[in-house]
């Protein structure tokens, strides 16, 4: 360091002459020392940070290690599922909650009735309708191997009231019902009226939910009774041009094996499955985020939830209607 020091104060001599030579080396040799002694002196100092710095995150990791050993973690789909199981609990009972409590939204209540009960009837006709012509032609080949094809109104009356009828219905209340639910609130969520209307001073859980699950209550049943009554239509239509069973014949055969707890358990059916339908369709819309992709992944999940939870429910009100059953005729 000092030979090159001498090599540079000499060539600087050389260049500029005696007038500038006290000056100019003197200059440079500050310089040069000041260089010099940063270069030696923040080297170690930047290797000694830098150690301190992996010292620091490597105690970072294993305080995190000892805080979470011996603790149970659920993997993230669990925690999500359960996330979103008291997510639902909570705005249930804030329906029930609420349901009871002015104001009272009757003119929407029946306008959602409206788009609701009349605007599906026309698909429930149709689908009522052919699937009760399906179910019997189906239905038919079974009891002719018996020779009980004079069993076959009975047959027919029995599973469209107890289970054919409720299924159709519900299935194409999810369907339409439940995407547009979900749907019509989600984009309102994303766009922000929601808050608006809280802002407003508008209960917009009263106004948006509370309705629409009360019509989902009220007209799945009555969609349920359309269906039933088109779906026997449909197979006296099969019956009529096979055997040529007259009108009157059919629908005492068909009724005079229907009880009361069937049409008990078929009501039942219909009102649970309007509820799940409401609750289901409002809760996805109501909680849907990420803009107009959230829009349609709430009404889509809407629809395969509602779905689901349609056969889940027809399955435990046919185990109670069971041990009803077994409790009456066995006492």
């Amino acid at each position: 360091m000092i030979l090159i020091n001498s090599w540079i104060c000499w060539q600087i001599r050389k260049l500029l002459g005696d007038v500038a030579q006290d000056a100019s080396v003197g200059t440079f040799n500050i310089l040069f020392s000041f260089f010099a002694y940063k270069s030696v002196s923040f080297a170690p100092l930047t290797q000694s940070l830098s150690m301190q710095e992996t010292f620091a995150q490597e105690e970072q990791l294993d305080n995190q290690a000892e805080s979470t050993s011996g603790k149970f973690t659920l993997p993230n789909g669990v925690q999500d599922f359960l996330l979103e199981m008291a997510g639902v609990y909570k705005f249930i009972a804030r329906f029930f909650k609420d349901v009871f409590r002015p104001p009272y939204e009757f003119k929407e209540v029946l306008n959602q009735c409206y788009i609701i009960g009349y605007k599906t009837l026309p698909l429930i006709i149709f689908t009522g309708y052919i699937g009760g012509i399906v179910f019997t032609r189906q239905s038919r080949p079974s009891l002719e191997s018996f020779g009980a094809v004079s069993w076959l109104p009975s047959l027919v009356g029995v599973g469209i009231i107890r289970s054919l009828g409720p299924l159709i219905a519900g299935l194409i209340g999810a369907g339409k019902i439940a995407s547009n639910i979900g749907a019509e609130l989600g984009s309102m969520k994303v766009t922000e009226q929601i808050d608006a209307m809280e802002v407003s001073g508008t209960n917009p859980f009263t106004y948006l939910v509370i309705t629409r699950v009360l019509a989902c209550m009220f007209m799945i049943p009555l969609l349920v009774i359309f269906t039933d009554t088109l779906a026997m239509l449909g197979g006296f239509t099969s019956i009529y041009f096979n055997e040529g069973t007259s009108f009157t014949l059919y629908w005492a055969e068909a009724f005079s094996v229907l009880k009361m707890e069937d049409i008990f358990a078929s009501t039942l059916k219909s009102l649970l499955f309007g509820f799940a339908i409401g609750i289901i369709g409002c809760y996805k819309g109501f909680t849907s985020k990420k803009g107009t992709v959230g829009v349609g992944k709430a009404a889509n999940s809407a629809v395969v939830l509602s779905m689901f939870m349609i056969f889940v429910i027809d399955l435990i009100t046919l185990q109670i209607m069971t041990f009803v059953r077994t409790l009456i005729y066995t006492v």
